[in-house]
């Protein structure tokens, strides 16, 4: 309770003597804001294109206008403060006269980039002269000179723009004190007229700061958005490259495993009496080798659990021979028809049109062992038409060798031919066997 009670008469304290602070941070110790930089011309002075007066910097137009007005108001004062003393005070030295006339004159210039010390300067010049009484031969007339007085207030609309409200009040309540010991009668109309500034500087600086921190805003949304999209390229690249290696291990792993399990199946049929040891070797090959079939299909359907587009592996059609021979062990009986000059084919249509030829050769060896292969590539107009075509199985009986598809390869065939701008079909055919067939533009890579 004691210490709720002590904070309770700190914060009153705080509230009762901060007013008293107030001046004492616009005489003493208040800080301005710094300058702008790089200010735009306001739309309200946009007749001044007719001059070219808008090719000069903003601010060095603001600095070269408050030094003219400083100039003027020197010399104005200066030949005020001259005839006065005519009257007054004959015996007045010149230099005298010239330095009231500069420091009430100067704040003028320095508003821009010093507001707090110039409103110092102002103020201070302004009761030097008024407690002088160089003014006028009765001074309770006219207290005060009047380009000083407009010259402070220009200094407090600068201090109500670049200062905080403390300030901005105590610079207010200095005018109103000081005013009132330099003439009593006219410090209530010199609190009004300081007011007229101080309000409008005050406006202003709200409009600038909501303005600014409505930019902040938007800025960090922006920044929010960019960090965002970069997330989610990075997403996008780690999906494109599970999609790459999925690919791969697809078209290349899986399809060389099927083949091994294929061939150890057919091996012990192709040489009569084959030891039973050899025969037990070769079913443990082949169980292996499905085995790691099924395993790779779990991992694929994880890799490819998001779309993505992938990078096109490296083989073309420069290895079809390849390919080809690689299949002819697995019982196949393959016929091969070429019509054109596939080495002119560009490099992404060939990678594609392999990987069709790849991936139609392995489900044809899964799904119709011992079947007639027709496989058939033509390239004409800018087309090139690839298709396999294979015929049913050479026996009706199942073959225990066809392990269950994954349904990726139709699915990764499409998807390349797509990315060319082509299309892809693969459909049963009457006899039995099954016909895959695609066509790829030349004209677009992938």
């Amino acid at each position: 309770m004691t210490s709720e009670n002590g904070d309770g008469a700190a914060a009153t304290f705080r509230l009762l003597t901060r007013p008293a602070a107030w001046p004492v941070a616009a005489l003493v110790t208040g800080r301005a804001d710094p300058p702008p930089a790089g200010r735009p011309w306001p739309s309200w002075l946009g007749w001044t294109r007719r001059f070219g007066a808008q090719r000069v910097p903003y601010d060095l137009a603001l600095q070269v206008t408050d030094l003219i007005i400083a100039v003027a108001v020197m010399f104005g004062t200066y030949s005020l403060l001259q005839s006065q003393a005519a009257k007054t005070e004959p015996y007045t030295p010149h230099w005298y006269l010239m330095v009231c006339s500069i420091a009430l004159a100067a704040p003028a210039a320095l508003r821009q980039r010093h507001p707090l010390g110039a409103f110092r300067l102002s103020a201070f010049a302004l009761v030097l002269t008024a407690l002088h009484g160089w003014m006028l031969d009765s001074p309770k007339d006219m207290p005060y000179v009047p380009g000083g007085v407009f010259v402070m207030i220009l200094c407090l609309y600068s201090v109500a723009v670049r200062c905080p409200r403390g300030v901005t009040a105590g610079a207010g309540l200095v005018l109103f004190v000081g005013g009132f010991f330099i003439d009593e009668r006219s410090s209530f109309g010199a609190a009004a007229l300081a007011l007229v500034p101080l309000l409008t500087g005050y406006l202003v600086r709200q409009r600038h700061l909501a303005s600014r921190e409505l930019a902040e805003r938007d800025q960090a949304a922006q920044r929010e958005l960019a960090e965002q999209e970069r997330r989610h390229r990075d997403t996008e690249a780690v999906l494109k490259e599970r999609q790459r290696i999925a690919r791969e291990l697809h078209d290349v792993v899986a399809h060389h495993m099927s083949m091994i399990a294929i061939q150890a199946e057919a091996a012990p049929y192709t040489v009569p009496e084959v030891p039973d040891k050899i025969r037990s070797d070769l079913a443990e090959i082949r169980a292996t080798a499905l085995d790691a079939l099924t395993e790779m299909r779990r991992i694929l359907g994880v890799l490819r659990s998001e779309e993505g587009v992938e990078t096109a592996p490296q083989p073309g059609l420069e290895r079809l021979d390849s390919l080809l021979a690689g299949t002819h062990g697995s019982g196949l009986s393959i016929h091969t028809k070429v019509v054109g000059e596939l080495e002119r084919v560009p490099q992404g249509v060939g990678i594609t049109a392999y990987r069709i030829l790849q991936e139609a050769l392995s489900n044809a060896m899964r799904h119709a062992p011992g079947s007639r292969v027709d496989v058939e590539l033509i390239q004409k107009e800018g087309i090139l038409l690839l298709s396999v075509i294979n015929g049913p199985p050479a026996t009706s009986e199942p073959s225990a060798l066809s392990a269950p598809g994954s349904g990726h390869g139709l699915l990764g065939m499409r998807e390349r031919a797509a990315m060319l701008g082509g299309g892809l079909t693969a459909n049963p055919t009457p006899e039995g066997g099954f016909a895959v067939t695609a066509t790829l533009p030349l004209g677009r890579e992938a």
